[in-house]
Order: C-alpha cells, then structure tokens, then sequence
C-alpha cells in the first residue's frame, strides 16, 4: 500500500512537472481564448483589430504567471498593419479558476517598424505630449521594439513599457537643426524615455558613446551626456550661418575638436524652449576665423582678416540665465606665429565680465606717446573688463615689452564716452632712452605727473579735427607738471607746468608755461567769457619749430618767436599769428615760386643761407568745415609777400602777390613826402614784382605766375603802415 502511495505521489509530481515544462516550453494549442482577447483588447480601443492564426497557453516561469501566446499574428491599428514577432498575454489566474479571465498585461515583440508607421500609431495614443512629440519631431528611422501594455481592472491602459533599438533616425532637435543618422537602445513607459548607447550626427558635429532621458512631465525636460567630436569646413557647410545673434560662429571658417557635452533641454507644452543648460569641456586642435570684413585696431596700422587657434582647451557652461567659458591654448592673427593665450568671460543677460591674458607679436603703436612696438619682439597683454549695457569699465589693462610698461586701473566708458579713470601709468624707451615716465590721474581732479614726456606727436594729435570727442562728459580741474618734455624736432622742454579747467571734454582755463632752456620760453593761456560765449586763447614761445611742423605751409621756417591769438565762438574763431625775425630755408613751395619767377638770385639764396623776414602775420577765419585767410603778410630785406585764400577739405587755394625788395622801395621812394621819408635817395630802381596763385588738393597744388608792372594800392599801404609802426 505504500508502495503504491508513493508511486501515485510521483506520478502525480512527474505529470505536474510535465505539463509545468510543457506549459514553459512547448505550451498547449487552445483557441477557447481567442474571443476573449480579442474582445478584451478592442475594448480597450475599438482601432485594433486581431486576427490570430494559432495561440499557445503557456507559463512564465520567471513571473509565475499564465500568459497566451501568438507568433507573427495579424494587428491592425488606425487601418494600418503591425508587423508583430510575438504577442504574450497575461491572465490572472484566480480570474481564469472563477471562468472571468481578465487581462494583466500584454507583451509585443515587434519585427522592423518604420518610422511612418510609429508616427501613425502614436498620431491617436496617450499621453498626448508624447505622441506630439513622435510626429512633429521624428522624421525617418527604423524601430525594433519589445512592449509591454498594462491595463487596469477596467481594461483600460494603465502604462507601458517599450524597450528596443532604433536605427538611422532623424528627428528636429531645435530650429534649423537636425539629428541624423541616429542608433541607439532605448527604454521607455508612461513618464519617460532612456536611450543608451547612442551614435549621430548634428550638422558637422558628429555624437558617439551619448546617454538620453526624455521625461514628460510637465512638458518635455531632456538630460544627455554625449561625446562629439566637431568637424567644420564653411567651403563644404553653411551649418552656423543659422547663428545670426552670434557673429563669431558665422565668421567660422574651419574647426576641428573633440569634446564631452552636457545637455538639459525644457520644453513647454508647444515645444518651445523654456530653459536650456550646455556644458562642455575638450580640445580645440583647429580652429579660423575668417571676418567677413578686415578690422583695423586703433592701436596698429595693420587690418585684422583672419584669427586662428591650435591646441585650445576649452570649457563652457551656456544657460538660458548665465553663459562662462575659458578657453586657453594658442592662437594667431592674420596667419602668423602661434602665441599662448588665456581667455575668461561670463555673460548674463547685457552684463559681460572678460578676462584675457596673451603674448602679442604684431605691430602696435600709442601715437600721443610715440611709442611704437617692433613686430620682432614679443608683448603681453591682460585684460579685465565689465560690461553692462553701454557701460564699459576696464578694471585693468596691462601691457609690458622689455622695458616698457603702460597700465590701466579702472577705465570707465558709455556709449564710447570716456567717464572716469583711476590711473594710467605709462614708461617707454625709444632709441635706447627714456622716452616716457609719467602718470594721470582723474578723481576729483585730472591730474598728470611725471618725469619725462614725448610731445613729439603731439601737435600732429591735435590737428585733427574732431567733432565728436570721447571726453564730452568731462568736467574737472586740471593740474599737469612734467619736468621734461621732448618736444617736435628734437627740442626739449622743462618744468612744464599747466593749471586749468575742462567742461564737457574742452578746456575753459588754462595757464601753462615751459622752459626750453637758453631763456626761451612757452607761455600759453586760456581765458572763458561765458556772458559772451567766447574763449580767448593766446600762445607765445621764443621758439616756432615745436609748434609749426605739422603745417607744411611753414616747412622751411627757421628761428624767430611766436604769438598766437584767437577768438574761439561755437562754431567759428577768428585768430592772428605773427611771427618775427625768422628765416625760410629750403622751403620747397618758395624756391619752386622763386625760380618760375626767373629770380634766381633769391632762389639760390633760398637754397643755401635761406630768406631773412621782420615779419610774418597770418589774419584767419574757421568754421567747420573751411579756413579762410583773409591776409598773409610777409616782409624782409630781401622779398616781401601779400597772400589771401581759402582752405577746406577738398582743396586750398592762394593769390598774392610777390615782389623783391629794390622795385618795393623804389616804387614807395616815388610817393611824394612819403616816399621822402621812408626810402633814402639813394636806393637803386627796383626790377619787378609778380603775381601768382596756387591751387589744388593736398600734395597736388598746382602754381601759376604773371609779372606786374604795378603794384596795388593795398601791399603798398600795408608796407607804410609797418613801417610806421616800426
């Protein structure tokens, strides 16, 4: 009896293990459910249709629970046909004991779906944000996918579960930017979706080793951590002409880098970006900027068209709110020598914080100092620089070469208005020797110290007309003491001392006196009327080269003292000029007017010693855009001049009349009484006099000239009343 006991128990345990492993393996041919998957499913969304060509009734072990199965199964959705592997269908058990199956969840293994049909099939699905997304965003590719549905105790989809792998995929990730050539694993639910190992290219950059999560909640949110490697030529792509807020990426002409990316993408319900986040940090070994026009610099003669990079790391953090980045390597203007540099900037919003530290070869020059940097030597330049808005403040500016050093503390300036300063501090050489040692200053004065300063340019600067000056918003004091200047032509100067006052950028006072050695002197003053709206402005100096040599009409001009005044209104002023006891040597505008004239006695003499003159005056109008001179009178032993004419931009034009010194007295010496007077009898007859004219556009003025037998009335009355005066 026990026997057969345990025979029956392992019976029975083998018959069960049997048709465990057979319900595990092979699974039993049933088609009683059918009806009811079908049914169960069409409930659920009346779009599907079934059609079932054998269903197996098997176990899963793993989960313990009964599922059906189908293989290669016919499904229709929205009259489009899924080609389907595998369908399992999950059935509580308890329900299938009490003859009420009810359906856990369904698993589909698909073949190869194309991206047209997923597009269809999500076109009516829930979450809507998700199907939205599928059809406006994907536009090829090729999906594999195993789904698992879940449905509630109503039938009703509850959530999924989709994992597989795509496969050539091209999706819209923002305006003008496409994702191609995509393959990845996915997985994905209800909430969100995972890719792994995912491989693309965007434009020339091209994406390997990338992770995805894809959430929906409250909109769509996208984190990604990707490597790239960026590879760029304009000749072939015109990819960051998309760019038009950002210049530099349309002036890209070729790059070549590797990098490692992070990136967070928010997107609102209408699939527009709320917040974004991009991090990325690698190496530049290429890169070139061609402009698309040359920039000159202000501080080089030479244009900038091109600016490359080799070997430049580069880290970066780009957000809707704050974009930092530093980026360091080497880099070249124009094609040249590749130098080190270092550059930070944070930007936020309109305020800019940008610090740049580099090596500089290429020429570069600071005229109102006359310092000029040898393209052979090597410089270094920082950088720290604010920027908010149209308010502009560089912290600091530092440049150094050998010796030479000009530094800036706290520069401030809106609209490209200069504002304020803390300090410069300037020291150069030039020809072996001390050129420059000075400082300024500007709080609650503008104040200028030092040892030596070069003046050389200076009166070069000041002869450029500029209506829009960057110091119009300057109202201070000025104190300035230099205890040496080198002036124009070698000249030097000392103890040079200057109190005055500047209102809105132009001076309203000043009182300035230099010693140039050799009881020579500088004396110049300004005074304001305001009541009349007028300046008075008066320069005296024993000395006339310094301040002459950047009018080519004095070229020539040797000797002699100097007093100038003017009458400064608005938008005119009205000045004299007279110069006395000078030479004209060499003038080439003279000697040229001399020998067509067949004087060649005082052409020579122009030539070698020079002219001797008493007296030069010069009576002239300025407006803006014209210099009228109303009287150019010159007078000498041996020649005497009477000009008048007009200057503006396009051309200058002269008249006068020209006459030696024996024809002036003899003709004088024939006014009765007068004449008695002035000319001793004995002065022989004079020859003759001319008339002349010149005329044209700077460096081409042509010269014409007529004897004259008489001479007017004027020149002659001018001649008496000097010598009156005299």
């Amino acid at each position: 009896m026990r026997k057969i006991f345990s025979t029956i128990i392992f019976l029975l345990l083998f018959l069960f293990l049997f048709f465990i492993i057979t319900l595990s393996t092979i699974g039993i041919n049933t088609n009683k459910f059918n009806n009811l998957i079908s049914q169960k499913i069409t409930q659920s969304n009346n779009n599907i249709q079934l059609d079932f060509n054998s269903i197996k009734f098997k176990l899963d072990i793993k989960k313990i629970s009964l599922f059906i199965e189908t293989i290669k199964p016919t499904i229709k959705y929205a009259n489009s046909v899924i080609p389907v592997n595998e369908i399992k269908v999950y059935i509580d058990f308890i329900t299938l004991l009490k003859s009420e199956p009810k359906i856990k969840n369904i698993y589909i293994s698909s073949e190869i779906l194309d991206i047209i049909l997923i597009k269809k099939l999500f076109k009516n699905l829930k979450p809507s944000n998700l199907a939205s997304f599928i059809n406006h965003k994907l536009t090829e590719g090729k999906l594999k996918t195993e789904i698992e549905i879940y449905f509630n105790d109503e039938n009703l989809l509850e959530n999924f579960i989709a994992k597989g792998s795509v496969i050539n995929l091209k999706a819209k990730i923002l305006r003008d930017f496409d994702l191609e050539k995509a393959n990845f694993k996915f997985f994905a639910d209800k909430t969100d979706i995972l890719l792994k190992n995912f491989n693309g290219n965007i434009g020339p950059f091209n994406i390997f080793d990338g992770d995805l999560k894809v959430d929906f909640f409250k909109g769509v949110n996208l984190k990604s951590n990707f490597t790239s490697s960026l590879k760029y030529n304009k000749k072939n792509s015109n990819f960051f002409d998309t760019f038009n807020n950002y210049d530099y990426l349309n002036n890209l002409f070729d790059i070549n880098a590797n990098l490692n990316n992070t990136l967070e993408v928010s997107f609102d319900s209408n699939y527009k970006v709320k917040k974004y986040f991009f991090k990325t940090n690698g190496e530049i070994s290429k890169a070139s900027f061609k402009l698309k026009e040359p920039q000159k610099t202000f501080l080089s003669n030479k244009k900038i068209d091109e600016v490359s990079f080799i070997d430049t790391k580069i880290e970066s953090n780009f957000n809707s709110k704050n974009n930092t980045s530093q980026i360091f390597g080497k880099y070249s203007l124009n094609g040249k020598n590749f130098l080190p540099f270092n550059l930070k900037n944070s930007f936020k919003k309109e305020i800019l914080k940008l610090t740049i530290a580099a090596e500089y070869d290429q020429d570069l020059k600071f005229e109102i100092i006359n310092y000029e940097k040898d393209p052979s030597t090597i410089s270094e330049i920082s950088i720290d620089l604010y920027k908010d808005k149209e308010n502009i403040n560089i912290q600091n500016l530092d440049y150094s070469e050998g010796k030479n050093s000009i530094s800036f503390k706290d520069l401030k300036f809106n609209k490209k208005n200069f504002l304020s300063l803390n300090e410069i501090l300037v020291k150069t050489n030039k020809d072996g020797r001390e050129n420059n040692n000075f400082s300024i200053k500007l709080k609650n004065k503008f104040i200028v110290n030092g040892n030596i300063f070069d003046a050389r340019n200076l009166p070069k600067i000041l002869n450029r007309s500029s209506e829009n000056s960057i110091f119009k918003n300057i109202n201070k004091e000025v104190e300035i003491n230099l205890r040496n200047i080198v002036a124009p032509l070698s000249n030097k100067m000392k103890n040079f001392t200057l109190i005055g006052k500047i209102e809105n950028g132009k001076f309203t006072k000043i009182s300035s006196k230099g010693d140039y050695g050799n009881n020579n002197f500088l004396d110049i003053s300004l005074k304001n009327d305001k009541l009349g709206k007028k300046k008075y402005l008066e320069i005296y100096s024993d000395l006339t080269r310094p301040l002459l040599t950047e009018f080519s009409f004095f070229n020539g001009l040797t000797g002699g003292n100097l007093l100038y005044s003017s009458i400064i209104e608005k938008n005119n002023s009205n000045s004299k000029l007279v110069i006395e006891n000078f030479k004209v040597v060499n003038a080439p505008g003279m000697v040229k007017l001399l020998s067509l004239a067949d004087l060649g006695g005082l052409a020579d003499l122009a030539e070698g010693e020079g002219i001797s003159f008493d007296v030069l005056e010069i009576k002239m109008e300025k407006n803006k855009d014209t210099l009228k001179i109303n009287e150019i009178l010159a007078l000498g032993p041996s020649i005497s001049v009477l000009m008048e004419g007009y200057q503006d931009k396009k051309v200058t034009s002269l008249r006068g009349t020209l006459i030696p010194a024996k024809t002036l007295n003899n003709m004088i010496s024939k006014i009765p009484v007068i004449g008695d007077i002035i000319i001793p009898k004995e002065i022989g007859e004079g020859l003759f006099g001319i008339s002349f004219k010149m005329k044209g556009p700077k460096g081409k003025i042509k010269t014409t000239i007529n004897p004259i037998r008489t001479i007017t009335p004027r020149f002659i009355q001018k001649i008496i009343d000097r010598k009156k005066y005299n």
